[in-house]
């Protein structure tokens, strides 16, 4: 049996309140009003508020209950139980404090543009920590685990496609809300992304030189980065060489490209992108 780790469990419950509190405020204090179509449970719970006045988060967390119990056994009972702490947490902040806020009734672009940078925010700080909302989340993890051909962007894009267009058509009723849940729907994405992903991300050096030791050690020297040597032959020539290996964050990528070209003018370097760079010099595993 695991021993409960209380301080990790602290952090995931403070976690689930400030991400639900981001959540709840996008979706009722900037979508509701303006009546967005927005995507997951969250956009059917919406539909439901804006014909029946029901409770958005009451709503989200009993559509979820028959959903969470049909997964179960799909996505894992640890996954399991922390989704549903986090959907219980967040449907309460959902009904409960979001309408402790004022709700805006300003310009609709700027409604939006809020609604999906609140609700990305809020659903990354959630995802980072190994958990979920429920609700399309469950269903889209399932569908990949019964056709792993199927990628994830298609998944997800089907079902939020199914959910905005639903709204616009029981609720709003104009090309203007669909245009707008569709703007939510690319920033929410977007900002979940950079947060997962794009906050520790850099650049990757792939450095063919004659001099590869001379080009390590000045990158070392001026930019403070160290090298890998990967042993490489070339295609044509059959010479065997060392190639230089070097990641860095985005601002060091002009310096390193300046030292290669003062010590081999004719290297060839490949930069590419890097989501994520872990370890020592850059964030912890």
């Amino acid at each position: 049996m695991k021993k409960l780790d209380t301080k990790k469990l602290g952090m995931d419950i403070l976690i689930d309140i400030i991400g639900g509190i981001l959540i709840a405020i996008g979706t009722y204090n900037f979508a509701a009003m303006a009546k967005f179509p927005m995507v997951g449970f969250n956009g059917i719970a919406l539909i439901f508020y804006h014909l029946f006045g029901l409770p958005i988060g009451t709503v989200a967390m009993l559509l979820n209950i028959p959903v969470a119990i049909v997964c179960f056994r799909i996505l894992g009972k640890d996954f399991f139980i922390r989704s549903i702490r986090t959907i219980i947490i967040t449907s309460v902040i959902m009904d409960v404090v979001a309408p402790m806020f004022p709700v805006y009734t300003g310009d609709r672009m700027l409604a939006a543009i809020c609604t999906g940078v609140f609700s990305g925010l809020g659903y990354a700080m959630i995802y980072m920590r190994n958990t979920s909302t429920g609700g399309s989340d469950f269903i889209m993890l399932s569908i990949k685990a019964l056709n792993p051909h199927l990628s994830l962007g298609k998944i997800s894009f089907a079902l939020e496609a199914l959910v905005v267009l639903l709204g616009t058509l029981l609720v709003s009723r104009d090309i203007d809300s669909l245009i707008y849940g569709m703007v939510i729907s690319f920033l929410l994405s977007a900002v979940v992304d950079k947060m997962m992903y794009g906050i520790d991300a850099g650049k990757m050096s792939l450095i063919v030189t004659d001099f590869p030791k001379e080009v390590a050690e000045r990158i070392d020297q001026e930019v403070g980065r160290g090298c890998t040597f990967l042993k490489a032959e070339g295609s044509y020539s059959r010479v065997e060489r060392d190639v230089v290996l070097c990641a860095c964050n985005n601002k060091e990528m002009y310096g390193i490209r300046k030292v290669v070209k003062e010590i081999d003018p004719k290297a060839f370097i490949i930069i590419v992108e890097s989501n994520e760079v872990l370890g020592e010099g850059f964030k912890a595993h």
